[in-house]
């Protein structure tokens, strides 16, 4: 575990905030009359609007001017090794899930919200950001750290809210863009809002994305859609109904097989060759969401806000075994999970005295899962009738905050929420917090909070297939703590803004899917799973055009499961011995630099460079359960190198180039297992990152 890095952040944090005490008031004097960084306003955080400086906890902000000079086609590609959030996919090919994972948690420990509304997967956990299009986005906030209090269960390492473009007054927003790129990659996109009747107005946008993918059986095909529709009456009422929708199709290619591999075929139909392990699996996924949001602030002593949502989400899946303890002969299986939620949240904030805030919330939501599942026999035709499973799970939580600010220095949080699962009862998730304002440039912030993770449909219920796995109806959720100490500190202006963060975190009862002797694969509880880290940036500019940003991450976390002995099998009291390990896919040490050059004269260039430290994974087999054997794979640690440029002409028009990975560096994002149909051998392959691209667009915005 992490040893003197404790001592070394707190170290740290004081010579900050002591000896940059001249610059702070340097600074203060020269901004007067401008907003600053710790000025910016964040809703995520408390879920009405606040001051950075005000929230305890470390903060992530993008902008909607930071995303377009980003030239980042997703959201993955966007917040990248940003501090303390790394992206993971199985190998970014056109129709791969990417998911945000924050401070070396797992993907379903991150909540997404798209307008303080929850997108993770009701079935998965997570949430696929690469369904999200990034033209649809006005601004992203990231709150690192618990979000149980108000947000329940999931949201453990951090949330990340996705605030979409609306109307503007006395302003007509139009853009539309084309793009072409490598793999025979190309995107379609539009968009208008504007104020069309008094106090109504719009924001539509739609896309079309379409790419053959890197690799064979890697391509995707998505259609998007969303509108928001808005009422404003100023501070009194603002009333909008955001809807969108997304269709898409993608291949599933697995593994990229060893160089060598001979084509194999069933009954004439290829399976797969040497670039990908499957030729034939693919998916669907049809996911759309209805928001209607009213809030407003009434009187200076109250506000309120009231959402009700519905999610309909289905996925289709068409898989032909490609286990190596399955008989492969081309049979499998046709899957359609579909996931409905509604729900309706609440919240007033009530301000009964100069600097005090008390929050009273509450939130109801109901979840409908169904598994209708047919089997195929080998030439890949439904073999009898379908099998079909429902789960039907509805949470409640109420939870209430109060923050006091005694003076310009200070700032305190305390709250607690009452989350009640129809399936594992309640859980009550406290939260304590304190910010330290020694100058006005200046924030030092301390949060503690619980977090709460309920295991997903999934997770309990998923029907078993021979050879594949399926649930486990016996897991138990997983709960913890969460501490981060965050120095934040903007100087010279905002030329100069640092942040620097200690964290840790812990969770009892990890939830874990793992292989048993027999390649089926099914969620266990881990006994434990924690982590100390470090995590610092630093924007510096624009000087001469130029600003520089620098981020690195520290995260030593690791997983403690239960080793099982022969001689305990069978015995009543299943003794069995703690194994602590690295965790499972969480890297030591990453890192981003980027230097970015803004000319006038309307050209934007950034150059990017990532590291990625080494990531384990263990393949762990029960021979006679419940005896245990873990074998422990490494996935290598890489650079990349992104490039940039955006040229604006004639006010309206703009061109964009971006080459990703420059150097065409080789990497793996993930492991699994491949068995050779035609010499009987099993090897664990890597799922590979894409190498070298390039993608050039053009749009006219007015």
């Amino acid at each position: 575990m992490l040893k003197v890095p404790k001592l070394f952040v707190v170290l740290v944090l004081f010579l900050l905030v002591v000896g940059s005490n001249s610059f702070a008031l340097a600074a203060s004097e020269e901004s007067q009359g401008k907003e600053v960084i710790m000025d910016e306003v964040i809703v995520t955080a408390t879920k009405t609007p606040e001051k950075r400086k005000d929230i305890p906890n470390s903060i992530v902000i993008k902008s909607k001017k930071d995303i377009q000079t980003s030239g980042a086609k997703n959201i993955g590609e966007l917040l990248a090794n940003e501090p303390g959030i790394d992206w993971q996919s199985y190998g970014n090919y056109g129709g791969a899930a990417q998911e945000i994972r924050i401070r070396g948690m797992q993907g379903n420990a991150t909540q997404v919200l798209v307008n303080g509304i929850n997108v993770n997967s009701p079935s998965y956990g997570s949430a696929d950001v690469g369904k999200i299009p990034i033209e649809n986005i006005e601004r992203i906030e990231i709150v690192k750290g618990s979000g149980s209090l108000l947000y329940g269960s999931g949201a453990m390492g951090g949330t990340v809210n996705i605030i979409t473009k609306e109307p503007k007054r006395d302003k007509m927003n139009l853009k539309v863009g084309a793009g072409y790129g490598s793999q025979n990659t190309y995107r379609l996109s539009a968009e208008n809002g504007m104020f069309v009747l008094g106090d109504f107005g719009y924001y539509l946008t739609a896309g079309r994305t379409e790419t053959d993918g890197f690799r064979d059986n890697g391509y995707l095909r998505q259609n998007d859609a969303s509108l928001k529709l808005l009422l404003d009456k100023g501070e009194i009422l603002k009333v909008s109904l955001y809807g969108d929708y997304i269709d898409r199709s993608y291949g599933i290619p697995g593994v990229k097989p060893p160089e060598g591999t001979q084509d194999y075929y069933i009954n004439g139909e290829k399976f797969y060759n040497s670039d990908s392990a499957s030729l034939v699996n693919n998916s669907d996924d049809k996911d759309g969401h209805i928001v209607l949001d009213l809030k407003g602030n009434p009187n200076k002593w109250f506000d309120y806000e009231l959402k009700g949502y519905y999610t309909k989400m289905e996925n289709y899946n068409y898989t032909r075994n490609t286990s190596q303890y399955a008989s492969y002969n081309g049979t499998g299986s046709e899957d359609w999970i579909t996931n409905k939620v509604l729900g309706v949240e609440g919240h007033v904030d009530i301000y009964p005295f100069d600097g005090a805030k008390l929050l009273l919330g509450g939130e109801y939501k109901d979840i409908d899962w169904e598994n209708q599942s047919y089997d195929l026999n080998a030439s890949g035709f439904r073999t009898g009738p379908d099998s079909t499973t429902k789960a039907h799970i509805f949470t409640k939580g109420i939870f209430t905050e109060a923050e006091y600010r005694p003076s310009k220095y200070g700032k305190v949080f305390a709250g607690i929420r009452n989350e009640y699962n129809s399936t594992f009862g309640s859980e009550n998730l406290p939260l304590f917090g304190v910010v330290i304002n020694p100058f006005e440039t200046t924030a030092l912030k301390v949060s503690h909070g619980k977090h709460f993770l309920a295991p997903t449909p999934n997770d309990l219920y998923f029907p078993y297939i021979p050879g594949m796995g399926g649930g486990n109806p016996d897991l138990k959720p997983e709960t913890g703590w969460h501490t981060d100490v965050t120095l934040e500190q903007s100087l010279l202006n905002d030329k100069l803004f640092l942040t620097v963060s200690y964290f840790h975190w812990d969770v009892d009862d990890k939830i874990q899917w793992q292989p048993d002797s027999q390649g089926a694969w099914s969620p266990i509880n881990l006994a434990q799973y924690k982590a100390d880290g470090f995590e610092a940036g630093i924007k510096v500019g624009p000087f001469y055009d130029l600003t520089l940003g620098l981020s690195y991450t520290y995260t030593d976390a690791e997983e403690e499961t239960r080793e099982y002995t022969k001689q305990d099998y069978g015995t009543p009291d299943f003794r069995y011995n703690m194994v602590n390990r690295r965790a499972t896919m969480s890297p030591r040490n990453q890192f981003k630099g980027d230097l970015t050059y803004k000319s006038k004269f309307g050209l934007t260039a950034t150059a990017t460079v990532r590291y990625m430290d080494d990531r384990v994974i263990y393949n762990t087999e029960r021979t006679t359960y419940p005896n245990t054997k873990t074998v422990t794979y490494t996935l290598d640690s890489y650079w990349t190198a992104d490039l940039r440029l955006e040229q604006r002409l004639y006010k309206h028009w703009l061109l964009s180039l971006a080459a990703n990975n420059l150097f065409d560096v080789q990497y793996d994002v993930k492991l699994a297992s491949f068995t050779d149909r035609t010499t009987g051998q099993s090897v664990m392959c890597g799922y590979p990152g894409t190498g070298r691209s390039v993608f050039a667009g053009v749009a006219y915005e007015f």
